[in-house]
């Protein structure tokens, strides 16, 4: 069996792959099963907020599943700490991970937050929808709190008016939907600046609220 590509400069491609082959975690290899158009949504998604986060040396990203696009992420920051509440992720997360700029940890941020250093900035995709309505103000108090004063918390979750369009699964377990309105009023409640976007497949715009499939609201300034 030949080891050399036919043309040269295509060769350093099968090298990396032969040495270090790219696994997804168990959340994107179902999706990648399932429905592989979803990780162009979700990659669009982590693109968004690492333009939005460029140049900041440290970042918390509460509920990081199994790390999908924490890499978009670090392309463009110093330094992730990624924390879910499910511990069979983590030591998944951090084989996948080694060498990327981050560290993983298992915390349930609506009872406490990490201890240490205050980050310069958050980001939350696809987690509140499935927080009880009960604890979503400790969810955002306690990722208010882990930021610094001028810090800045980028929060995305699927729109209530585009619920009608969800799979049973996905309805299942999305229990605390918001609309653009909701999000907006929450998110003002811990900082002093809100902008919101919205989202429709992989496109983020400043459209009308309620057509968006997804939200994606910025807080900045901590209360």
């Amino acid at each position: 069996m030949t080891t050399k590509a036919k043309e040269a400069q295509n060769q350093v491609q099968f090298d990396n792959y032969a040495k270090q082959p790219a696994i997804l975690g168990p959340y994107t290899t179902h999706i990648w099963n399932t429905d592989p158009r979803h990780l162009g949504f979700l990659l669009a998604r982590y693109k968004f907020v690492a333009k939005m986060l460029e140049g900041k040396k440290r970042v918390l990203e509460v509920g990081s599943g199994d790390a999908f696009g924490i890499k978009v992420v670090a392309q463009t920051v110093e330094y992730i700490h990624a924390l879910d509440w499910e511990p069979l992720l983590l030591e998944d997360n951090r084989a996948r991970l080694e060498g990327v700029n981050c560290t993983f940890g298992c915390l349930d941020i609506t009872k406490e937050r990490p201890e240490g250093e205050l980050f310069d900035a958050a980001y939350s995709l696809d987690v509140i929808e499935h927080i009880p309505a009960e604890l979503e103000n400790a969810f955002m108090d306690n990722i208010a709190k882990s930021l610094g004063p001028d810090g800045i918390f980028i929060l995305g979750t699927p729109n209530v008016t585009a619920s009608q369009y969800a799979s049973a699964a996905s309805a299942e377990g999305h229990i605390n939907l918001k609309s653009h309105g909701q999000m907006r009023d929450l998110l003002g409640q811990h900082f002093a600046n809100v902008f919101m976007f919205s989202m429709n497949d992989e496109v983020v715009h400043t459209g009308y609220g309620p057509m968006a499939h997804y939200l994606l609201g910025m807080g900045v300034g901590r209360k």
